[in-house]
């Protein structure tokens, strides 16, 4: 299966903030037995922003040696999080100073599951609960990080190498891209916008009819902070409960008398599973007519957040047929093609009735790719690097024009 580092997202209603559990750990891939991979690799961050403000770089995860939670410093040690309490209390200031505008900074990447969180301005707020770390949750407007500009790359770094991204999966903001150097010099980046595309996805999105517009999160002045996912979308009221209703119904309509064939492993053409509508509910057989799995008709929630009634477990069917149903419905290619995944970007997002977030943001993007919504993996659109023997990781903040 694709070695991912997609995010699980759980409904998380208006909580103030949602635990960080290390579910960005990378699966599928064997460990060398001899470890290629040190214990840290540098981190190399530019600030290309143009912005005066003090930059905050934080480093939190999960220490995959050990399952703690906590936190590094610049120079990559780790630090686990102390208790926390109920209601939740202040984090330990895991800041490191980033740095200025036209400048580089350098820190040490841990072998982690995690993120690294860039702030412009001020500090952000983390709390711990008896569970552990939570983060901003800025779809809350109580949120105390609300009006603060920031954003995070995902990354794992293990003895199988190295996976970073640029996420879009909660929110789009302050823009960056991410890249990897390989032992042999040479360098591989991704998550970089087209000149003015960051401006340009705002302007696009707020030209959307339908609510598209309501994602948009700004500050008291009107600073443009950040548009936020679709899920949150719906969570918050920003966007219609029905958005994705007709779609869904066309699509619930063409297979009830038609079969949709799903395709869910690359080096497994073989494996087929295939789709057939009735009443309320789509069930998948195999080859041999045995049903494997069924799926209840999703709303949007399910549709956007991939879960719920597209829910994704970690197995070797159900989940991996949710993942090409939830890529499908995002990109509106199902009643388009009934052989899933669609592989070409050409075909996505052409209905009237999509996620118009994740293809705006699609637009915008140098190379195309991007992690618009969980499971933007599937077809390799994602934007995401890997190396298995990496000498460097790059997080470059670029502007905001």
């Amino acid at each position: 299966m694709l070695r991912t580092l997609r995010r699980s997202l759980t409904a998380v209603g208006l909580s103030l903030t949602t635990a960080l559990t290390g579910s960005l750990l990378a699966t599928g891939a064997s460990t060398p037995a001899h470890a290629a991979v040190p214990a840290t690799i540098p981190l190399k961050i530019t600030n290309n922003s143009a912005r005066g403000e003090q930059v905050y770089i934080y480093n939190l995860g999960t220490e995959l040696s050990t399952g703690r939670q906590g936190w590094a410093d610049a120079n990559g040690t780790f630090h686990p999080w102390p208790a926390g309490g109920n209601p939740p209390t202040p984090a330990p200031d895991a800041s490191i100073p980033g740095p200025a505008a036209g400048q580089s900074t350098t820190i040490r990447m841990p072998k982690f599951s995690g993120r690294v969180y860039f702030s412009y301005g001020q500090k952000l707020v983390f709390r711990l609960t008896t569970g552990g770390l939570v983060q901003p949750a800025v779809q809350n407007p109580a949120d105390p990080n609300r009006n603060i500009l920031f954003n995070w790359s995902e990354y794992t770094l293990n003895d199988a190498g190295l996976w970073i991204n640029s996420t879009q999966v909660d929110m789009f903001s302050a823009p960056y891209a991410v890249g990897v150097q390989r032992a042999d010099g040479t360098t591989a980046s991704t998550g970089r916008l087209k000149p003015g595309g960051y401006q340009g996805f705002f302007n696009a999105l707020r030209g959307q009819p339908g609510g598209w517009a309501n994602l948009i999160q700004t500050r008291p002045d009107g600073t443009v902070l950040r548009a936020l996912s679709p899920l949150y979308g719906l969570e918050t009221g920003a966007l219609p409960a029905t958005v994705m209703d007709d779609y869904v119904n066309r699509v619930w309509q063409k297979y009830s008398t038609s079969t949709l064939t799903v395709t869910p492993f690359a080096d497994r053409p073989g494996t087929r599973y295939y789709g057939r509508v009735s009443g309320n509910v789509m069930r998948f057989t195999d080859g041999a007519g045995t049903t494997v799995t069924s799926f209840e008709k999703p709303d949007a929630s399910s549709v956007f957040g991939c879960h719920r009634k597209l829910d994704a477990p970690n197995d070797q069917v159900r989940g991996p047929i949710s993942r090409t149903l939830c890529a499908g419905f995002n990109r509106s290619t199902l009643l388009t093609n009934p052989n899933q995944p669609d592989s070409s970007a050409d075909a996505f997002y052409k209905d009237n009735v999509t996620n118009h977030y994740a293809r705006k943001i699609h637009a915008q993007m140098a190379d195309g790719k991007a992690y618009a919504f969980a499971f933007d993996d599937v077809g390799h659109h994602e934007s995401l690097v890997h190396d298995g023997n990496p000498r460097q990781a790059y997080l470059t903040l670029d502007p905001l024009n």
